[in-house]
């Protein structure tokens, strides 16, 4: 439950935050001139506030739409991804997002219109090219919702611009917004998942497997494209059997035709980030044993190697190799 409410004064008035802010109307809400005032200060702590977040609601005011790191996509040279929101609803111990962010308060960037100003700029510029776009990259696409109203605004938006791919990723289950609209075939859902044991332990608050499989049939039922993403991937002693669970369990009781694409990749974080990370759970065990000397954490080499290979042939077996699309970061 959000009990506190920032507004930038950029943004008091604009139609959204007042469709947002009438949802939580015993919510205390305090002005601010810009959200960084509150979200990036000094000395606050991501653990006591993940365990209550407050909510902001913002203005992007630049950089509406960026790169996509390299290596991150699923098949075109044209990658893109931009971030209506900031941190997620669920508390998972390898997420970037806890090492990146001073805060864990939702950030909520209201002015979806400059987003999609700069998408249709894009696509405008490049007809003849298809050009993707990942909105899950600083928080989850579809957790929140039921507050941001972002599918409602951008899978109608996505649908009128076909050579422009739209990616939803996603840990949640929360389907209702897309089962209001037409799918189109330029909108993937893209679900991510670990291993059962995993899961449970380390993603907090996620919806247990069998709910997610559950939500991408009713879609898949309904015409939307689906993407399986088994990133990051976590070893354990056991790994290898974790992981063939893991695809049985999803793979096989999905429609082959709903299937756009299915990705896997390494464990990799900033050092920095990582350092914080560990400060925030220094007994956690999946941190132990991994070197942060390197300027991108990860996994020893052979180890990151061995993982990618198993998991290229057991996915081979399930999917067509030209959906299968391994990220090499």
């Amino acid at each position: 439950m959000i009990d506190t409410i920032y507004i930038e004064d950029s943004v008091a008035t604009h139609p959204r935050t007042e469709s947002i802010v009438s949802r939580f109307r015993n919510a205390v809400t305090i002005p601010l001139t810009r959200y960084g005032e509150v979200f990036n200060r000094s000395h606050q702590s991501f653990r006591l506030q993940k365990q209550n977040p407050s909510l902001i609601l913002a203005e992007k005011k630049a950089n509406h739409v960026l790169p996509a790191p390299e290596g991150y996509g699923i098949g075109s040279a044209q990658n893109f991804y931009f971030s209506h929101v900031l941190n997620c609803l669920y508390d998972c111990r390898y997420c970037f997002l806890q090492g990146m962010y001073r805060s864990a308060h939702y950030v909520v960037f209201v002015n979806y219109e400059a987003f999609q100003d700069s998408i249709a700029s894009m696509t405008d510029a490049d007809p003849d090219r298809d050009l993707y776009f990942f909105s899950g990259y600083d928080g989850d696409s579809l957790a929140l919702d039921a507050i941001t109203g972002f599918v409602d605004s951008f899978v109608p938006f996505f649908a009128r611009r076909p050579r422009a791919y739209l990616e939803l990723r996603t840990k949640s289950a929360a389907i209702r917004p897309l089962l209001r609209h037409e799918p189109s075939d330029n909108v993937v859902v893209a679900f991510s998942f670990t291993p059962v044991a995993a899961s449970e332990a380390l993603e907090h608050r996620v919806p247990p497997l069998e709910a997610r499989v559950s939500a991408m049939q009713e879609i898949a039922a309904r015409g939307y494209r689906l993407g399986l993403r088994f990133d990051p991937l976590l070893y354990t002693q056991g790994y290898r059997d974790q992981y063939r669970e893991l695809f049985e369990a999803i793979v096989p009781k999905l429609d082959a035709a709903s299937l756009h694409s299915v990705s896997f990749g390494p464990f990799r974080v900033p050092r920095d980030y990582f350092q914080r990370m560990a400060k925030l759970y220094p007994k956690e065990k999946l941190f132990a044993g991994i070197d942060p000397a390197s300027p991108m954490v990860s996994y020893p080499p052979e180890l990151e190697a061995e993982m990618r290979a198993f998991c290229e042939i057991e996915l081979g077996r399930l999917v067509p190799a030209e959906i299968l699309f391994p990220c090499r970061v």
